[in-house]
């Protein structure tokens, strides 16, 4: 019979051999698997999407700009070496927001000034201090954009833009470099992880055992997730900078076509409108901002690449004398080929009519379809203990329960088919036993209490509660915008009160004018008087009384039975006293 103390004795010894187990997996420096997670959290943590980096890029900028727009926008000069700082002020932002040299240099600060001066002279300082805080933010935005055209527009016909670099020119050579490195870091990758594909393939084949492998197979099959992972990270990349290499270029030919525009507008007039020459500036600008976006968002992305180089722990795990010695007579299939060696096969559907086939010729954007496992043949990840195999979608996508899973082979599709719960089901049993496969194959549904980094808050952990239910409450402010504000309103009613008093007196107010010998006729007098009013008195008032009414009844004058009638005279008038 176990006792209460000996089975606290288990239940600490069972916590020490879990946590002596975690401690030797953690500090296992040589571990593809732990690499493999390393790397996941560094893509995690230093990858932003293209849209969010350059949103976070603006709200640099902005808090950088802050409080010199704070000072610009809340100065209320008077004198005029007040309105002087507020210029100077107004330049070093304009500098600073463009980003066109170095708000240092003595010539770029001339520069700059001199076109600002050409837009906005010190003249207009006063009308610009009588606008509300946000048609200063707006007006400041604006003139940045027109500086910014101003001085790009001289250094495209070589009259000025000092510090300015040459962009165009910088991205030409980085993008097409930054594509090549990518494709050849990522051509090495996937030999890599063919290489270890067909190494596992050879070794769950033969079933000679483990003693003639140099490696373990289940390292082996670590070095080909790490591969794998940095594989898809690779491609991840290489799709933005792709994508980057087309903006720039519609971006480099936008700005030769609008300095064209701009270069005819000005050189054909002696003298051009506003109206039509800064709409020009304001565009030449603006697309300068995007080239400057777009080499931000490059060297973001090249930046990555060591960094993921770092944790690739399968190029060390062999040697390749080594991979070469044990691939020795073996033909190394790459993915493509796999794919062409399976091409004739389809999958039957009048042989499984309770399963639901997409097909390419019968499926809109079928190549857009959301694949399980990111295209992996989960079947083959079962039967074969971790293998991971291309799947391919031209045999047949499987849609069950609203989800799209793919296959290596028709034979691996027929049998997932038959039991699709069950075979889900042991992939997230692999995964819990192998946790690199939760990121590698996009199984963050399956854990409902795992959340990818990307979706974390501040200070939250990676394992949290899931959250079904949650308060939320909302504000809205009295006046979001200052234009809506009535500077006149009053809350007092007493105010009001006082101030219907000091109208109503006016009217006993007269207005007078006097004339000089210095003003006379040099301006037009006038007095205000009131009209004459109508008046009316009254003398008399009209009266009346009520006097009672006379009232006589005659009695005997009929019904009398007698030949003489007998006339009695009564008086009912009542009384006036009464």
């Amino acid at each position: 019979m176990v006792t209460l103390s000996s089975a606290s004795n288990i239940q600490a010894r069972l916590s020490q051999a879990n946590i002596k187990l975690c401690v030797d997996r953690l500090v296992d420096q040589a571990s593809p698997t732990l690499n493999t997670i390393k790397m996941q959290v560094y893509f995690d943590m230093n990858y932003t999407s293209p849209r969010e980096f350059l949103e976070m890029q603006q709200k640099v900028l902005q808090s950088r700009l802050l409080s010199l727009s704070r000072e610009i926008t809340d100065c209320r000069a008077q004198t005029r070496e007040d309105l002087q700082g507020l210029y100077s002020k107004i330049v070093s932002y304009v500098m600073q927001r463009s980003n066109l040299g170095s708000a240092t240099d003595i010539t770029t600060v001339r520069e700059t000034t001199a076109a600002l001066q050409s837009v906005f002279p010190q003249s207009q300082l006063a009308t610009f201090m009588s606008l509300l805080k946000q048609d200063k933010e707006k007006q400041l935005a604006q003139l940045t954009l027109i500086v910014s055209g101003i001085r790009l527009f001289n250094k495209d016909n070589k009259k000025g833009g000092e510090g300015i670099q040459n962009l165009p020119a910088i991205l030409s050579e980085a993008v097409p470099a930054a594509v090549t490195d990518t494709e050849s870091e990522l051509a090495g990758a996937q030999r890599l992880a063919w290489q270890y594909t067909a190494l596992l393939e050879k070794i769950s084949e033969q079933d000679t055992g483990q003693a003639e492998d140099p490696v373990h197979p289940d390292l082996l099959k670590q070095a080909l997730y790490n591969t794998r992972q940095h594989e898809a990270f690779l491609k991840f990349i290489l799709t933005d900078i792709i994508m980057s290499a087309k903006e720039v270029t519609r971006l480099q030919s936008d700005l030769m076509t609008r300095m064209t525009l701009l270069r005819d507008t000005v050189h054909s007039n002696t003298t051009v409108p506003t109206s039509q020459v800064f709409p020009h500036f304001t565009a030449v600008s603006s697309l300068w901002a995007g080239l400057e976006a777009e080499m931000l968002l490059l060297s973001m992305l090249t930046n990555l690449l060591p960094g993921l180089r770092a944790f690739l722990s399968a190029q060390s795990l062999l040697s390749p004398e080594q991979m070469e010695l044990l691939l020795h007579g073996l033909q190394v299939p790459t993915d493509a080929s796999r794919l062409t060696a399976t091409k004739e096969e389809r999958v039957f559907v009048s042989e499984m009519r309770s399963c639901e086939w997409c097909f390419p010729e019968s499926t809109t954007n079928f190549e857009n379809v959301p694949l399980q496992y990111k295209g992996f043949c989960g079947f083959t990840l079962i039967k074969k203990n971790g293998l991971l195999l291309p799947g391919n979608p031209n045999i047949g996508v499987l849609k069950h329960k609203e989800k799209y899973y793919a296959f290596s082979s028709k034979s691996a599709a027929d049998e997932f088919a038959c039991k699709a719960d069950e075979y889900s089901a042991a992939v997230v049993e692999m995964a819990k036993r192998r946790p690199e496969l939760i990121q590698l194959l996009q199984l963050h549904q399956e854990f409902a209490s795992v959340t990818p980094y990307s979706e974390m808050q501040s200070g939250q952990k990676l394992l949290v509660k899931v959250i079904s239910k949650s308060d939320a409450s909302i504000q809205t402010e009295i006046h979001p915008l200052e234009t809506n504000i009535v500077k006149s309103h009053e809350w007092n009613e007493w105010e009001l009160r006082r101030k219907a008093i000091k109208l109503a007196n006016l009217r006993n107010k007269v207005t007078r004018s006097m004339q000089t010998d210095l003003s006379h006729m040099r301006r037009h007098n006038s007095t205000q008087t009131f009209l004459p009013k109508d008046g009316s008195s009254q003398t008399k008032r009209d009266g009346e009384s009520n006097v009672p009414k006379p009232q006589v009844y005659l009695c005997g004058l009929r019904g009398g039975t007698g030949a003489d009638t007998n006339m009695t005279k009564v008086d009912l008038t009542r009384a006036v006293d009464e």
